[in-house]
């Protein structure tokens, strides 16, 4: 995962942006067959606080919904569970590293980047690289001034109506597992991506944060998207195409009954020719938005 799609992706493990016009809202997507409408909704897990981001489109759908899809449960419950897993299952074996998996110069930028973000270097080496990556990742969020407990799915969660009933595409055992069973040399060149990235672009979260704001669909999947697939396509594959095509079993089953449904994922599930609403466009359902 390169730290955009961390942002963009990794729902509750990790439990100052640019200028944006103050009109500017993410963007919604609208499915409907003859008897259920389903709204679709592009998160980022870990926002600025105080950021006006919410379309109207969201709320209308919210107030209305009968079910509201998460990639995980929002409750205190799974999120202690997911950091209890991470811990259990991040750690390399007794004797290896995390600064011996890695090239010459990733190693040079690990210790940049833990000097820069005030990371322990002697955790961090006792990491797998998802794990370490998860970290960093968090650690970058925080010194750009972003909070967890502000992200999309808390907010959406809290508000929404009681009557809305809160289902999840995963269990905390399952996202866990997506990462951790991850071949190591796919992790290892995702990790030195985002090492890259940490030292060449320190402003990529609020990147992130600005093309959201913006509805910059391109440059969502160029910017968050693009390094991953080049880097490690086979993680790639394991974080984005593979959830998709299982999250699309249970929306198109979801169509087939009767309802109104919300579904609020990372946005990096939504865009591109891999992304849901282009998934379900191609199999013939009415898709409005960008």
């Amino acid at each position: 995962m390169t730290r955009r799609l961390l942002g963009a992706l990794a729902g509750l493990l990790l439990a100052g942006c640019g200028a944006v016009e103050a009109q500017a809202r993410p963007p919604v997507w609208t499915v409907r067959d003859a008897d259920s409408e389903l709204v679709i909704f592009g998160s980022v897990h870990v926002l600025p606080p105080g950021l006006d981001w919410r379309p109207a489109e969201l709320d209308a759908a919210l107030a209305k919904a009968d079910d509201l899809w998460f990639e995980l449960p929002i409750d205190p419950a799974s999120e202690a569970k997911v950091g209890q897993l991470a811990a259990a299952h991040g750690l390399l074996p007794q004797g290896q590293s995390l600064s011996a998996l890695l090239s010459p110069e990733g190693r040079e930028r690990l210790k940049t980047a833990t000097a820069d973000l005030g990371v322990s270097m002697a955790v961090l080496d006792r990491l797998e690289p998802w794990f370490a990556e998860v970290v960093l990742a968090g650690a970058q969020f925080q010194k750009a001034g972003a909070d967890a407990s502000s992200g999309v799915e808390k907010m959406i969660s809290g508000s929404a109506p009681a009557s809305a009933r809160r289902r999840a595409f995963e269990s905390p055992e399952e996202q866990i597992a997506i990462f951790d069973a991850a071949p190591l040399a796919q992790q290892v060149a995702s990790l030195e991506q985002s090492l890259i990235e940490l030292n060449e672009n320190p402003r990529a979260y609020d990147e992130l944060i600005a093309h959201w704001m913006a509805g910059d669909l391109r440059a969502l999947d160029e910017d968050v998207l693009g390094p991953l697939r080049t880097a490690a396509p086979g993680l790639y594959a394991r974080l984005v195409t593979e959830r998709n095509e299982r999250w699309l079993t249970t929306l198109k089953a979801r169509l087939d009954g009767s309802g109104r449904t919300v579904v609020v994922v990372g946005v990096g599930h939504l865009v591109g020719q891999d992304g849901l609403p282009a998934r379900l466009r191609a199999l013939g359902y009415s898709v409005e938005g960008p």
